[in-house]
């Protein structure tokens, strides 16, 4: 008896450090094997892409293109419980992209609600600017690169965020807002299509061709990295003032 119980608590403590932290589900899904691929599906994703054509394009609006992102099968989508899609105004000029989902996010389905997304609204705040605003021009609309939460809060990888990029530049399309500020690594990377780190390209202004459209981008450094090393939150107040000025010259 003490042997099996042994073995069962041995077997908890590897599930936890392979990232299977909480229960999602009352039936096991054994995760190390590849899900099936749905015969609707023609061809992967990164092909789709290649040759130019991809589901998010025939997205009319937010509905569809949520839909489509759920029906998109990715690993991810099976290690997580919520597809977190967007948050805050749709009518906003001011649109933020993050990373991905922590686990506060995969639970309640929204972008940006543990603490980071505490100290974000803060940050927000501290310029007149909210997500629960129906004022546009004192709104803001939240998103992420990649709408699955990856395991153990992981960062995504290169590979995740090109598949979901093309999601998120037609995302972009839809909201349409006259500024984007992409928060950390992940989706300045992405977006601008750069190797250069976030610390050398925080504050400095960019444009993103999405479309036929040039938006300003400026990105900032993310709000959990904040957490961890609270004494660069000065560069973050400037980078706000910055986010702040270019607001104005919209009025």
């Amino acid at each position: 008896m003490t042997e099996s119980r042994d073995a069962l608590l041995a077997a908890l403590v590897w599930q936890g450090e392979l990232g299977a932290d909480e229960a999602i589900g009352d039936v096991f899904v054994d995760r190390t094997v590849p899900a099936p691929k749905p015969e609707s599906q023609a061809a992967p994703a990164l092909a789709l892409v290649a040759d130019g054509a991809h589901p998010a394009d025939d997205c009319a609006d937010l509905d569809a293109l949520r839909a489509a992102i759920e029906a998109h099968e990715h690993p991810l989508k099976h290690g997580a419980r919520t597809c977190v899609f967007a948050d805050g105004n749709p009518a906003a000029r001011v649109m933020i992209v993050g990373e991905a989902p922590g686990r506060n996010e995969d639970i309640e389905g929204k972008p940006f609600v543990g603490m980071g997304g505490q100290l974000l609204d803060r940050m927000l705040a501290a310029i007149g600017l909210s997500r629960h605003d129906e004022d546009a021009a004192r709104a803001v609309y939240i998103t992420n690169i990649v709408p699955w939460r990856p395991a153990q809060n992981r960062t995504p990888s290169t590979e995740e965020s090109a598949i979901f990029l093309p999601y998120v530049r037609r995302h972009i399309e839809l909201i349409n807002p006259a500024l984007i500020v992409t928060m950390g690594n992940t989706p300045t990377k992405a977006l601008l299509d750069t190797t250069t780190g976030i610390m050398k390209m925080r504050g400095g202004w960019t444009d993103i061709m999405v479309g036929e459209v040039a938006r300003p981008c400026l990105p900032m450094l993310h709000p959990a990295y904040l957490l961890r090393q609270p004494m660069d939150k000065h560069k973050a107040w400037t980078d706000l003032l910055a986010l702040k000025a270019k607001i104005e010259e919209l009025q």
